[in-house]
């Protein structure tokens, strides 16, 4: 997680187009916001609207209940003290001789007079307690055993002539569903009961049961219904009485301060708005439930629209932000990617200009920069190339005059020892090496040549050292042609000589090999003399990495030559970096006791290139 805020803060910093398309998305985000809000709250407002339409057409509708249930109260108070119908009920005792049997039928014939003129009552029935008679206008008179025993009778004695609402319950329904009293315990009904001759104190225990059907109370409801999917829901008190829903049951109301709530669903999961309205006279209340989705799709539209603006919106931000990049960003970026080339070397980079601006200007002005510094870096090539060709010539000019004081040397100590036939075959060796030396100007022989020059100069030293080493060569045959430095080798071989195997009185051997391994020209100088001593060995090595290092100047060795301090391998090493580059390597390996090699390695390419100083 934390490389995602990394890698966008790199493109943010590393890159001009991220950082113009947030700029202009943060240009828009007090539109959306804006927009947003604005949608928010049209929303907001809409789903206060509607719960007050609502809210208001519910009170109505629960004053319309309340209405009808005060009527039928009114119903139930005049029947409860209707005179004829007390004395009727005051005649008949505990028996049920034929005359309360014609009583009855007389009483039956009465409620079922007034309950045909009363469309919201099922049927009325009345107890006669002394008797246990049930009358009913729906199926006439049925006898109840032991009447006291149910607990609606009781609590209707015990209101001392007020109106008892009887809403049987689930385990009630079960229990009394073989002797439900003509209805009384069903699910489907609910009873208003009270005691008859309500205003005498002496009145015998008989009771007046008005039936109503629950559908008839959802009946007066749910014209108010806005949808198939919306509820509505009747409450006495806490107590839900009926709904146009019998499957699924509300949430739960758990704030009485307010009227309207947002609930989830526990069935459905969805959010639902439930709105309230309480009787002002009674217990009884409506809900109306009804999903939010179904408000929300009269804002629909609205958000839709909201949403195309925004989406259009960000898509021309991010056009703007293209159109921008490709006019301005792109022509920078292009002129950056110039200047890196630039900077890796690549003098010959231009850039495309079709512009006429100051951005064309500026890209014109940066490829004229590259033709100037091309030029220029061109002619100062061309002059340290001059320069560093003096140098060469400079270099090799000191070595003819330390070659000649040895070799001045050498005749001394061979005229002294020899006979003048040795003398002159020094002298003539030594004239044939001058003679190659000069070479008329040249800067380069072939192998061959290279080798036939070393050979004049390792007779001399024989002669000088009494044939004390011998040489041998091994030359490859496709090594012959190459060119190669002139006077490359013969310091080489002049220390193998002065420091190997001088100090050998017989069995010293040299060993000159010339041969192409992997695209170079190895040169190599063994002898079997006596070796570096190892610290010695560090220390040239390290002389020589040095010079390695170092810009070359005309005088290469500095105050650590003084002395002749390593001056042939300083010369060797000075010759080869400037001639052939950082490619060519000198390599000087030796064991104390064991003998040297010193190892050239040429660059092919560059030798085989070397085509002027052999003309």
């Amino acid at each position: 997680m934390k490389a995602l805020p990394a890698w966008l803060y790199k493109q943010f910093t590393q890159h001009i187009q991220v950082r113009l398309t947030c700029y202009f998305l943060l240009i828009l985000l007090p539109l959306v916001a804006i927009s947003l809000f604005a949608n928010i709250r049209s929303q907001q407002t809409l789903e206060k609207q509607i719960g007050d339409r609502t809210k208001g057409a519910l009170t109505a509708a629960v004053e319309y209940v309340d209405l009808a249930l005060q009527n039928v109260d009114a119903l139930s108070t005049q029947i409860a003290s209707d005179q004829n119908l007390i004395r009727l009920l005051n005649r008949v005792g505990t028996d049920l001789s034929p005359g309360a049997i014609l009583e009855f039928s007389h009483l039956m014939r009465e409620v079922t007079n007034i309950s045909a003129i009363n469309p919201i009552l099922s049927h009325i029935s009345i107890l006669h307690a002394p008797s246990g008679m049930l009358v009913s206008s729906n199926f006439g008179g049925k006898q109840v055993e032991n009447a006291q025993q149910f607990e609606w009778v009781r609590s209707t004695m015990e209101a001392n002539g007020g109106n008892q609402l009887f809403l049987p319950t689930e385990e009630e329904a079960k229990k009394y569903a073989n002797n439900d009293l003509n209805g009384l315990y069903s699910l489907n009904n609910l009873s208003f009961v009270r005691t008859m001759d309500v205003y005498n104190q002496q009145r015998q225990p008989n009771v007046v049961i008005l039936t109503t059907n629950r559908e008839t109370l959802v009946k007066l409801t749910s014209a108010l219904l806005p949808s198939q999917k919306a509820q509505i829901y009747l409450y006495v008190g806490k107590r839900l009485v009926t709904s146009t829903s019998s499957d699924v049951l509300p949430p739960e109301w758990d704030d009485d301060n307010k009227d309207m709530l947002v609930k989830t669903s526990e069935a459905t999961g969805e959010q639902l708005i439930m709105i309230r309205a309480k009787s002002r006279q009674s217990n009884w209340s409506v809900v109306m439930v009804q999903p939010m989705e179904e408000l929300r799709q009269e804002t629909e539209q609205l958000q839709i629209f909201t949403i195309i603006i925004i989406g259009i919106s960000v898509l021309l931000a991010f056009w703007i932000a293209w159109i921008i990049y490709r006019n301005i960003t792109s022509p920078l970026e292009s002129l950056a990617h110039g200047m890196k080339q630039m900077r890796l070397g690549n003098l010959n980079v231009r850039l495309e200009n079709n512009r006429k601006d100051q951005l064309g200007y500026l890209t014109g002005a940066f490829n004229q920069m590259a033709e100037d510094q091309l030029q220029l870096i061109q002619g100062h090539y061309e002059q340290e190339l001059r320069m560093s060709k003096t140098e060469l010539k400079f270099l090799q000019s000191q070595i003819n005059p330390h070659f000649l004081y040895n070799t001045l040397d050498s005749i001394y100590w061979a005229a002294k020892d020899y006979d003048a036939d040795e003398i002159s075959e020094m002298v003539l060796n030594l004239s044939k090496f001058f003679r190659l030396s000069l070479s008329k100007g040249r800067e380069s022989f072939t192998v061959s040549e290279t080798i036939d020059h070393l050979h004049y100069y390792l007779r001399v030293q024989q002669i000088r050292f009494s044939e004390h080493f011998a040489v041998e060569y091994e030359v490859a045959e496709e090594s012959r042609t190459v060119p190669v430095l002139k006077l490359l080798l013969q310091p080489i071989v002049e220390n193998a000589i002065l420091h190997g195997l001088e100090a050998m009185d017989r069995g010293g051997l040299l060993r000159i090999a010339a041969r192409i391994e992997d695209d170079k020209l190895v040169l190599q100088v063994r002898d079997n003399g006596k070796g570096i001593p190892a610290e010695r060995l560090d220390y040239i090595r390290g002389t020589l990495d040095k010079l390695k290092d170092s810009p070359l100047k005309l005088t290469p060795f500095g105050d650590g030559a003084a002395g002749g301090e390593l001056f042939g391998l300083r010369n060797v090493a000075a010759r080869m970096n400037m001639y052939y580059g950082d490619e060519a390597e000198l390599r000087i390996e030796s064991e104390e006791g064991d003998g040297t090699v010193a190892t050239l390695l040429l660059p092919l390419d560059k030798c085989l290139e070397d085509t002027t100083g052999m003309a």
